[in-house]
């Protein structure tokens, strides 16, 4: 969501996307290659996507993202829809792969539901990934207050998967999840504050690290493990160069047993900012700006989602999947941007 003072500065740069900010970095542009079916409600609705792989078929994964003012859908990698699930108000969604849901292995897909605004659930469903479709598996309330971002984290010593709910005012609400049953009950373990409104988050399953985006303020990181009692570090600070507000959406691109990046959507400029997942380091930033097969970019993104798997002859190396917050004369979408594209662009 905009800010009153991110919505001035996108105005003021309007007109100059493919430069890059006064005194700051350069951009690079990197081609959109396929994008989305559009969503069916108007104006600010399109928010966040979730990329399930198709390990048997890799060009046949698929994608989950939210229309938050009607609920999810599954697109297929050609951008087109497999089904669309009523849930209303759902505005993040994660999702992990081979977890236990009442004995069955299945993938599990959450969502930070915002049907009730004076409570923080999370809503959560089971893809059929042969249909393509979602299951509802219930709604599961977490703290009091508004819900707004929402991430999963499955820890690597015992394979247990904990929720975070990101609340708008900036408590992160950490809950562990209970899938023995049909319908997944969570344990509230952890809560943490940040100072103002937050939103994205994104857990490093490998290294059990939380990213999330307070954001006026920056990218902060923080353990996973509800066991410790460390508090949030600044990881990426928004210094209006690299990183505008609002910093929204995180998404990791890994690289071996603890390497990779971090890419932010830096939503006050319409861009993407790259971090060093080792010590936080700065790399670079980019826009996506429309392909040669006529998609158009992308401007105000909200939710992205990376992975560098292979997906098939269109993204043999991986697939940043963007919320595009500005598809006019259409509705908002998602776009869909070849991995090898970036890592050109930014030299990783």
């Amino acid at each position: 969501m905009r800010s009153s003072a991110a919505l001035l500065l996108a105005a003021a740069l309007a007109g100059c996307a493919g430069a890059p900010p006064p005194g700051g970095p350069r951009t690079a542009s990197v081609p959109a290659a396929r994008e989305t079916a559009v969503v069916a409600s108007a104006e600010d609705a399109a928010d966040d996507p979730a990329i399930w792989r198709n390990a048997a078929d890799p060009a046949a994964s698929l994608i989950v993202a939210t229309d938050k003012k009607a609920g999810l859908y599954v697109y297929g990698l050609d951008g087109k829809v497999r089904s669309q699930f009523p849930a209303g108000r759902v505005n993040n969604v994660d999702l992990r792969g081979n977890v236990a849901i009442a004995g069955d292995r299945s993938v599990l897909v959450g969502a930070s539901d915002r049907n009730d605004l004076a409570h923080g659930r999370v809503a959560f469903f089971r893809l059929d990934t042969a249909q393509g479709i979602l299951a509802p598996l219930g709604v599961q309330p977490v703290v009091p207050g508004e819900a707004y971002g929402f991430c999963f984290w499955r820890r690597a010593s015992d394979q247990a998967v904990f929720a975070f709910l990101i609340m708008k005012d900036g408590t992160i609400a950490q809950a562990r999840v209970d899938t023995s049953m049909a319908t997944p009950r969570l344990e509230v373990v952890r809560t943490v504050k940040l100072g103002t409104q937050s939103e994205g988050c994104v857990a490093d399953d490998r290294t059990g690290v939380l990213y999330v985006a307070e954001e006026d303020v920056g990218v902060w990181r923080l353990d996973a493990d509800p066991s410790s009692k460390a508090a949030p570090k600044m990881f990426a600070p928004v210094d209006n160069k690299t990183l505008f507000a609002d910093a929204e959406g995180l998404a990791l691109a890994p690289r071996g047993r603890n390497g990779g990046f971090l890419i932010v959507s830096s939503q006050g400029d319409s861009a993407y900012a790259a971090y060093r997942l080792s010590d936080g380091r700065f790399w670079g930033r980019f826009r996506i700006v429309a392909g040669p097969s006529g998609v158009g970019g992308t401007s105000e993104t909200d939710g992205i989602e990376i992975s560098v798997e292979d997906f098939g002859p269109i993204f043999p190396q991986g697939l940043m999947i963007a919320q595009d917050g500005d598809n006019a004369p259409a509705a908002q979408n998602f776009k869909l941007v070849d991995w090898r594209e970036v890592k050109k662009a930014l030299g990783l």
